[in-house]
């Protein structure tokens, strides 16, 4: 199956693809490398899920906000490239939790996008390199801001 068919067997829906609120571009090629900027947790509605783990949201209310931040850079790529087709696997995900000081489970957090990333690509394409790290504050205090580098198709 291709990525867009294993996306579509998810049900899932992606947001819009959210629009820079600094001065950066969403995504960027170089060659065979497709770079996309951090992002948040942007919902179908536009709006934002908001709040620190470990103090506002459960480790599993934070896993689906990876979730949605996974979501949202699914709908940059699509966006910008046409289709998830395009994209041959994962090389890099680092994402940042906005948790309480003594919060220790950032991986399971961002598991929530790498899990959705292995479900486009398969585990083979979809699974790259990884950090999860802990913040202090995230801009408009959301749960999870993460980047990724791809590596496109030929």
């Amino acid at each position: 199956m291709t990525p867009e068919e294993r996306f579509a067997q998810l049900g899932l829906e992606l947001p819009p693809a959210p629009t820079p609120l600094g001065v950066y571009k969403p995504l960027l090629i170089d060659g065979k490398h497709c770079y996309v900027s951090g992002h948040g947790t942007v919902k179908p509605d536009k709006s934002l899920i908001i709040g620190r783990i470990g103090k506002d949201l459960t480790p599993e209310e934070g896993k689906l906000a990876a979730r949605q931040v996974g979501l949202a850079i699914l709908s940059t790529l699509k966006t910008n490239l046409g289709s998830l087709n395009k994209v041959k696997r994962v090389i890099k995900v680092l994402g940042m939790v906005n948790c309480v000081p003594d919060f220790e489970k950032h991986p399971f957090i961002i598991n929530g996008c790498s899990e959705l990333f292995a479900a486009v690509w398969g585990e083979e394409n979809g699974i790259g390199v990884r950090s999860a790290v802990g913040m202090g504050s995230l801009p408009d205090n959301i749960p999870v801001e993460i980047e990724a580098l791809f590596e496109l198709a030929d």
